[in-house]
């Protein structure tokens, strides 16, 4: 069996989506390992890079695929990839155990269209899983404490790097 430490990261974008009031998209995940309770199990959309795939179109294609958003202007990205670890006690449930975490490209976003677009349970037309039982807009400083503690070093990381859009 391979060691923590050797496992690799798995390479993700995440998007911060802001409205026109500077709130932020949450969603309430519907499943997943590492969600221990139900005020920890909210994110922002994100999902994994295909081999090949640029960053910034992945960020699309995920943040359509879980939530049907597509009228969106780019803001800013984080210059550098964030990384996480997952507990090791979970590494088997997650990612079939091939990682240790996720390594993330982060990308600020205005929402520009109508909230009617938005569709968490039939993502992309109906094409996708719903990933999300629910979503609200939130300040853009309540994030941290909304997500998985493992994962709380990233959401400050990316609150600090795009509060300025929020404002």
């Amino acid at each position: 069996m391979t060691r923590f430490e050797d496992l690799p990261y798995r390479p993700c974008v995440g998007v911060m989506v802001l409205n026109r009031d500077g709130l932020a998209f949450i969603g309430r995940r519907t499943e997943g390992p590492e969600h221990v309770d139900n005020v920890h199990a909210w994110q922002m959309p994100q999902g994994g890079v295909d081999p090949g795939e640029d960053p910034w179109p992945a960020a699309l294609r995920e943040l359509y695929e879980e939530t049907s958003i597509r009228s969106v202007e780019k803001l800013g990205e984080v210059a550098e990839w964030l990384a996480y670890d997952i507990p090791r006690e979970i590494v088997g449930q997650a990612w079939k155990g091939k990682y240790r975490g996720q390594t993330q490209k982060w990308y600020a976003l205005r929402f520009t269209g109508d909230e009617r677009e938005i569709d968490i349970l039939a993502p992309g037309g109906g094409a996708h899983e719903a990933e999300f039982a629910e979503w609200r807009w939130e300040p853009v400083e309540n994030l941290p404490g909304l997500i998985i503690p493992f994962k709380r070093p990233v959401y400050e990381r990316v609150v600090a790097e795009f509060s300025k859009y929020a404002r």
